[in-house]
C-alpha cells in the first residue's frame, strides 16, 4: 500500500512539474492555445464532477454558470470603466454570480430527479441564452467585448494559462477534499439510494444544493477567465449547448465519477475538438466525430479509458487470477477432508 501510495504522489508531482514547465518548452502561442483551452475545460470538468459525478445527477445546465461568469465580469468591467490588468480583480465577482445563481436554478432542479433533472437544467440553460439574445445590458446577439490587454503573444497566452493551471488545480484540490469529507459520504449514499440516505438522516436537498453552489461557483470563475483570454462572449458561445455536451463527453471519456478522469478526458478531448477545427475536410463535421467518439466510449468502454485501463493492467499483473481471493476460499477444507469425520467417529466409538 506504501508503495502504491508513494507511485501516485510520484506521478502527481511528475505531471505538476510538466504542467508547469509546458509552456517554457512550448512557447509558441498556438500550442499554448491548446494547454489554456484544454486547463479552462479541466477545471470546468472538476467542477461538473464535484455535484453530478458525485451525486450521480447528470447536469447539462453548466453553461448557465459558464457564460454567466462570462457576462458578469464583462458587465462589471465596461461599468466600472476598468482596464487592462485590474479586471482579473472581478473574477471573484464572477464566482460569486455562480454561486447566487444556482441557488435558484437548484431549488427549481433539485427537487426533481435523475431524467427530469436533466430536462429542467436544459430548459433553464435555453432560458439564460435567451435572456443574453434580449436583454439590453448583456448587448444583444453582439455580445460584450473585453477591455484591452497590452500583452504580446508569447507572454499572453503563457500568462493565462498559469492563471487557468491556478484554478484547475484549486478546483482538483477543491474536489478532493470534498471526496475525502464526511460531505462527500454523503453525497455518494444520496448517488447510491437517495430515499435510503435520507432515512439514514443525510439532509438531501440541503448537501446537493452545497455541491452544486461549489460546482457552480468553479464554473462560473473559469467561465470568467475565458472571457478575458478571448476578449469577447456571444449568447451563442457563453451559453453554448455544445459546452454542456462536450463536457459530459470528456467526463465519460477520461472516466464518470473520477477525479482524474475528468480531467485526462478535458486534456484529451479540448485540444482533439481544436485540432479538428483546423481540418478543412471535416469543417463542420467535428461535432460528428467527437459524438461518434462519444458513442464508442459507452458501447466499448462505459466506465471510461482511466478505470478499463487500470483493470486492463491489474489483469496483466495478476494473469488473468483474480486480484482478490474470493472470500469463500478461505479457511475451506481441503477435497480429502469429507472422509475425515468418518475415520475418527469410527476410532472414537
Amino acid at each position: 500500500m506504501k508503495a502504491q501510495t508513494l507511485a501516485k504522489s510520484g506521478g502527481l508531482v511528475v505531471l505538476l512539474v510538466f504542467a508547469v514547465l509546458f509552456p517554457q518548452v512550448f512557447s509558441n502561442p498556438s500550442v499554448t492555445n491548446y494547454g489554456v483551452l484544454a486547463l479552462v475545460f479541466a477545471t470546468a470538468a472538476v467542477g461538473w464532477h464535484i455535484f453530478s459525478g458525485n451525486t450521480g445527477y447528470i447536469a447539462l445546465g453548466q453553461a448557465v454558470f459558464f457564460g454567466s461568469g462570462a457576462y458578469a465580469m464583462g458587465i462589471a468591467a465596461r461599468d466600472w470603466h476598468m482596464q487592462a490588468t485590474a479586471v482579473f480583480e472581478l473574477l471573484p465577482l464572477s464566482a460569486v454570480t455562480g454561486a447566487l445563481i444556482a441557488i435558484p436554478f437548484g431549488l427549481i432542479a433539485l427537487r426533481v430527479r435523475r431524467h427530469t433533472f436533466i430536462v429542467v437544467t436544459i430548459a433553464i440553460f435555453f432560458i439564460f441564452q435567451l435572456m443574453a439574445f434580449n436583454f439590453w445590458f448583456t448587448g444583444g446577439s453582439s455580445g460584450l467585448g473585453s477591455p484591452f490587454l497590452s500583452w504580446a503573444p508569447v507572454p499572453y497566452n503563457r500568462n493565462f494559462y498559469y492563471i487557468a493551471l491556478a484554478c484547475a488545480v484549486g478546483a482538483i484540490v477543491i474536489a478532493w477534499l470534498v471526496g475525502r469529507s464526511r460531505f462527500g459520504l454523503q453525497l455518494r449514499a444520496i448517488r447510491d439510494d437517495e430515499d435510503r440516505a435520507r432515512g439514514l438522516g443525510v439532509k438531501a436537498m440541503q448537501v446537493k444544493m452545497a455541491a452544486y453552489m461549489i460546482s457552480g461557483t468553479i464554473t462560473a470563475l473559469i467561465g470568467g477567465v475565458w472571457f478575458y483570454y478571448l476578449n469577447q462572449v456571444q449568447p451563442q458561445t457563453g451559453f453554448n449547448p455544445l459546452f454542456d455536451l462536450t463536457l459530459v463527453l470528456m467526463i465519460f471519456f477520461g472516466g464518470y465519477g473520477s477525479i482524474a478522469g475528468s480531467v485526462l478526458g478535458a486534456l484529451i478531448i479540448e485540444p482533439l475538438s481544436l485540432w479538428l477545427n483546423t481540418i478543412p475536410a471535416l469543417n463542420g463535421f467535428n461535432e460528428i466525430v467527437l459524438g461518434a467518439i462519444l458513442l464508442l466510449v459507452l458501447l466499448f468502454m462505459p466506465r471510461g479509458i482511466l478505470p478499463t485501463g487500470a483493470e486492463f493492467i491489474t489483469k496483466i499483473r495478476t494473469r488473468g487470477r483474480p486480484a482478490v481471493v474470493p472470500a469463500t476460499t478461505i479457511g475451506a477444507a481441503p477435497s480429502a477432508t469429507p472422509s475425515a469425520p468418518s475415520v475418527s467417529s469410527g476410532g472414537a466409538r
